[in-house]
């Protein structure tokens, strides 16, 4: 949303200790030339002190301003969030729907399994509209990136190290894992001596 604002922050600090470091500057010139025996004129000193007033009001004002940043920056990333999620939720309302619909059905049991295979179906769709995939599992190569091994099987018609069953379905968002697949994976002594 706001990718500005570390650059702002860098500013304002910069320009910040600008100010605070051209006031003690002037600070310093002063004392310096009344330790050296020449004396500040009183139109010297309120002219240095009109100057570091002004340099800590402009410091205050650009406190101010970025407190204010800081701010909007937080409301607007909030707010950026919940229309995110609002429609996120959206899309999985019509699942909810339905969900409802079958717990208040009359219909026999194979009925009630045929409508929500469709409703599972359905979610299926809402997730892949969101980029969200399912991790392949039976039948890969066992992969500890997207893999969670809870076990393992030992046959010797498969490949050692490749998966087998697929206890819970792991998804990812585009490239990004969201969880991993628990898998039980297998074992083959066989393969492992050759």
């Amino acid at each position: 949303m706001h990718r500005e604002m570390p650059d702002q922050e860098s500013e304002l600090t910069l320009s910040e200790e600008a100010s605070a470091a051209a006031a003690e500057a002037a600070v310093i010139e002063a004392r310096q030339e009344a330790e050296a025996g020449q004396p500040v004129t009183p139109a010297e000193f309120d002219q240095l002190k009109t100057e570091r007033d002004q340099l800590l009001d402009r410091l205050a004002r650009l406190q101010a301003e970025f407190e204010n940043a800081r701010k909007r920056a937080e409301r607007e990333k909030i707010e950026y969030r919940d229309y995110a999620t609002g429609n996120v939720v959206e899309n999985f309302l019509p699942v909810l729907d339905h969900f409802e619909l079958a717990l208040n059905s009359s219909g026999t049991a194979e009925q009630l399994r045929s409508g929500v295979e469709l409703i599972v179906k359905q979610m299926e769709d809402v997730l892949r509209q969101l980029h969200v995939n399912a991790v392949p599992a039976v039948g890969e190569d066992f992969d500890p990136r997207v893999h969670e091994a809870l076990g393992s099987v030992e046959r010797h018609d498969l490949p050692d190290q490749h998966v087998v069953e697929e206890i819970r379905r792991g998804y990812k968002l585009r490239d990004r894992l969201l969880r991993p697949a628990l898998v039980r994976i297998n074992s083959n002594p066989k393969q492992i001596s050759e």
